[in-house]
């Protein structure tokens, strides 16, 4: 989780909806089998961050304050590098940050496969917030790693950096695709205003090292050329899911072409967690939801929540470990009281 500062009322409304305060998954390493090795020609190592979940991200995606990285003038965004670069030694699970973790598996497996020849890449994806870290886990790994094809396909990313960070991107040989939904707002943002279009006046205001802009490619989808969605309303949710980016990258063919018949993604999944289906398809808004709502029948037939791996419960702030401290003193006291006439 970031460490930046929130409003009160925010942060009390992130530590109901997360299991710890100080920590949150956020991705996972992959790579490509054999059978797709061959077929690409490559051993192509995958890092997929995942999007914005707790009100705290959201606040973060709004942020304006851009922050320098490396040397320079380039700068990203206040918020999405604190959640890539924040660390807590008193936490289990942030005594290293994320991009520690990300880097040390990617150098790992590039050595691995690299020692046994093969030619390798690393392909970094995410979708809102997950593509602005993807953008700056690019860049890192780019500044550490030589000789590597860096790839990065962000869905629905919030802008990231400024004009001076984009053109390091570049130079870098990074190859970026932005896939966004015209009628998503994320994207927007931050810059609504201030973004990469001043720079056509740039004989007039300098580098603008202080404006947000975009980076790379842009691959547009429009939620109108499916006729399995609701495109009328405000429908901020519907717009920016994923799995609506994913259905429209199923049924896209051309920016000239009807969205395509033989689409095979299921449209239901669209509406997992959204209202964005048409109604004649009746297919319920927000259908998903844990098996059983995650509880297990145990052996006396009574259905529990499961008991937790250890390695999933979060690890305890400062105040717990301190008032766990003082209970165990408390209760020695009581047992010794007898013994020492107290």
């Amino acid at each position: 989780m970031s460490h930046m500062d929130v409003p009160r009322w925010l942060e009390r409304s992130v530590l109901g909806q997360t299991w710890s305060k100080d920590s949150n998954w956020m991705g996972f390493v992959a790579v490509s089998d054999d059978e797709e090795t061959r077929r690409i020609g490559r051993r192509d190592i995958v890092v997929a961050w995942r999007g914005t979940v707790v009100p705290s991200e959201w606040y973060e995606d709004l942020q304006r304050k851009l922050e320098p990285i490396g040397e320079g003038e380039a700068k990203v965004e206040y918020g999405f590098l604190s959640i890539y670069i924040s660390k807590n030694d008193v936490t289990r699970y942030n005594k290293s940050s994320s991009s520690e973790q990300v880097m040390k598996e990617v150098k790992r497996l590039v050595k691995f496969h690299k020692t046994r020849g093969e030619q390798v890449s690393l392909t970094i994806t995410g979708h809102s917030l997950g593509g602005a870290l993807a953008l700056l886990n690019a860049y890192e790994a780019a500044t550490s790693i030589t000789n590597l094809p860096i790839s990065v396909i962000s869905f629905g990313a919030p802008r990231v950096c400024n004009i001076a960070f984009r053109d390091e991107i570049y130079q870098m040989g990074i190859k970026t695709l932005r896939v966004v939904v015209k009628q998503d707002l994320v994207p927007r943002i931050p810059g609504i205003v201030f973004n990469e279009s001043l720079q056509m006046l740039d004989d007039f205001t300098g580098t603008l090292d202080w404006v947000y802009t975009h980076v790379g490619a842009e691959l547009k989808l429009d939620a109108r050329s499916s006729p399995y969605l609701k495109c009328g309303g405000f429908n901020v949710l519907g717009f920016h899911i994923l799995e609506t980016y994913l259905h429209l990258v199923d049924g896209f063919m051309s920016t000239s072409s009807t969205f395509r018949s033989n689409a095979r993604r299921d449209v239901a999944l669209v509406n997992k967690a959204c209202d964005m289906i048409v109604d004649e398809l009746r297919i319920p808004p927000c259908w998903y939801q844990m098996e059983n709502k995650g509880l297990v029948c145990n052996d006396h037939g009574r259905w529990v929540k499961p008991r937790r791996d250890p390695e999933d419960i979060p690890s305890p702030t400062r105040e717990e470990v301190h008032d766990h401290a003082i209970d165990e003193m408390e209760e020695s006291y009581k047992a010794l009281g007898p013994l020492l006439g107290v």
